[in-house]
């Protein structure tokens, strides 16, 4: 059930976003990572999109079940790459928000200061037109009577005097509504200057505006392109999780049939017989390899690490496939194999979708056996059965004898 192998994968990677980026898709073999697997059969690499689906032999249902976990794997690594990336979109996005938002309170203070100036030009306007009147009425009091030359003016005048004080008046007059004219018109051509300040400040203001919201467009388009991504790599790795598990029932219904009826019946409890390596036992499933090449918990690791113990030659077979190889390796290697049962065997079922191995302990009289293994269930636990004669022949097991 264990092989071993080396498989290079490479893994998509979405390029880092720059200032106002474009939407980058994520780039196939942007990284590449080696990924150690339970296989040295021939395996090839089918491309779909930018996922790398590994396509194996039929009778390879480890490697499928390492592979697809590896592709999990690999999907993992790129969707916390993307929720990094979609992490620096947001922070973009809040950065562009806050900078849209401070701009906004210049712009309406000056739409508010713009207000003003032209209510204060408004005002003068008024004004204006006041003094204007004002002008007015005060030369046609002066002239009521027409344009009074100077001669009558002076004849007029009781004394002289008193024409300089009229002249004096009418000058002081004069003067004055003129100087108010020219300080309203004055600051009329400010206000209005200022008004035009303010415009172009706002136009101003207004374009960098429109730009902020075209680059915060820009990234919220590219956190969405992020987020679509995250979802199809969690969905493919839902996918793959879902193939793994019924992978798993099929072999896991497959070595069932050995241990039901006709006196075939799982044991519990441990009798002395796991010698296993603690280390080996302690750890997760499949999270190391053991002295052979093999994923530790595994029905080939142990069955492996008991003929070795007993002080037999255990080749090397960690790359050579599943259990259901194993008969075939052993005959190749010139180690015998046949349908009888010894003490000291190890039994090997080939039906199912890669097969199981068994450690024969002990054979009775009637020919039924009993085993110990690993990984029955495919749960990675230890356990021991009997076998009954009939299911040993129904089953066809095949016995190897090391040496």
């Amino acid at each position: 059930m264990n092989k071993w192998g080396i498989i290079r994968i490479s893994v998509s990677n979405t390029k880092t976003m720059k200032k106002h980026a474009k939407i980058t898709h994520v780039a196939a073999a942007a990284k590449r990572k080696i990924i150690i697997l339970p296989t040295l059969a021939v395996i090839s690499l089918l491309v779909v999109g930018n996922s790398v689906i590994p396509r194996v032999w039929a009778t390879d249902y480890d490697a499928q079940i390492k592979a697809l976990q590896a592709q999990n794997a690999q999907n993992n690594d790129v969707v916390a790459d993307l929720r990094n990336k979609a992490t620096s979109y947001q922070d973009a996005i809040s950065q562009l928000q806050s900078q849209i938002q401070t701009l906004q309170g210049q712009i309406d203070s000056n739409v508010a200061r713009q207000n003003d100036l032209q209510s204060q030009i408004d005002a003068n306007q008024v004004e204006l037109d006041k003094q204007k009147k004002i002008l007015g009425e005060n030369i046609k009091v002066m002239y009521v009577d027409g344009q009074p030359t100077t001669i009558e003016m002076l004849a007029s005048s009781k004394n002289l005097s008193e024409f300089v004080d009229k002249e004096e008046y009418r000058n002081s007059v004069r003067n004055k509504v003129q100087t108010t004219l020219k300080k309203i018109a004055d600051l009329q051509n400010q206000l209005n200057g200022q008004k035009k300040e303010v415009q172009a400040l706002l136009d101003s203001q207004k374009a960098q505006q429109a730009k902020l919201d075209s680059a915060r467009a820009e990234q919220a388009s590219l956190l969405a392109y992020n987020e679509s991504q995250q979802a199809s790599y969690n969905q493919e790795t839902k996918n793959n999780q879902s193939k793994i598990a019924d992978l798993r029932r099929q072999q896991a219904a497959e070595n069932a049939r050995l241990f039901s009826g006709n006196g075939s019946k799982i044991i519990a409890g441990n009798n002395g017989n796991d010698s296993y390596p603690t280390a080996w036992r302690n750890a997760a499933q499949d999270s190391l390899v053991d002295n052979w090449g093999m994923y530790n918990r595994e029905c080939v690791s142990y069955t492996a690490w008991k003929v070795y113990e007993s002080g037999r030659n255990m080749p090397y077979w960690g790359g050579y496939g599943n259990a259901n190889q194993w008969d075939d390796n052993a005959r190749a290697a010139g180690i015998p194999v046949d349908t009888s049962p010894r003490q000291g065997d190890v039994a090997i079922k080939n039906s199912g979708p890669y097969g199981h191995a068994m450690y024969v302990e002990h054979v009775y009289s009637d020919g039924s056996i009993y085993i110990s293994q690993y990984n029955a269930s495919l749960d990675g636990t230890y356990s021991e059965a009997i076998i009954s004669a009939s299911a040993v022949a129904s089953m066809n097991l095949q016995f190897i004898h090391f040496r």
